[in-house]
């Protein structure tokens, strides 16, 4: 069964940093273009960065570019991401998606994790 476990979120400061882990228990990882979605209360799910099967290809929402940074490692079947300077309209949870075949969307993945609450106080 395949699993998707995102891990770091939590309560962050206004202006710190903030690392989310993604690990995908699968047999072949690079199959896969992930990616992290997150969704605010109140509000629908949206992107925020994704990242091609070999990290080729990434984008990044604009509400995040600039002090994001996605990376993946296809030999420990991890993924991560990085966001700096963090504000207080980045509090949201955050989910992991995988996708095989292109990149997931806000409604689009094969797997999904469970998410991960970040809070940024101000």
């Amino acid at each position: 069964q395949v699993q998707v476990v995102e891990s770091g979120g939590g309560l962050v400061q206004s202006g710190a940093s903030l690392t989310l882990n993604c690990t995908m228990s699968v047999d072949i990882f690079s199959d896969y273009a992930m990616g992290w979605f997150r969704q605010a209360a109140g509000k629908k799910r949206e992107h925020v960065a994704t990242i091609s099967w070999a990290g080729g290809h990434i984008y990044y929402a604009d509400s995040v570019k600039g002090r994001s940074t996605i990376a993946r490692n296809n030999r420990k079947n991890m993924m991560v991401l990085q966001i700096d300077s963090v504000k207080p309209e980045d509090t949201a949870v955050y989910y992991c998606a995988a996708r095989r075949g292109g990149l997931p969307g806000p409604r689009l993945a094969d797997y999904w994790g469970q998410g991960t609450q970040v809070i940024v106080s101000a």
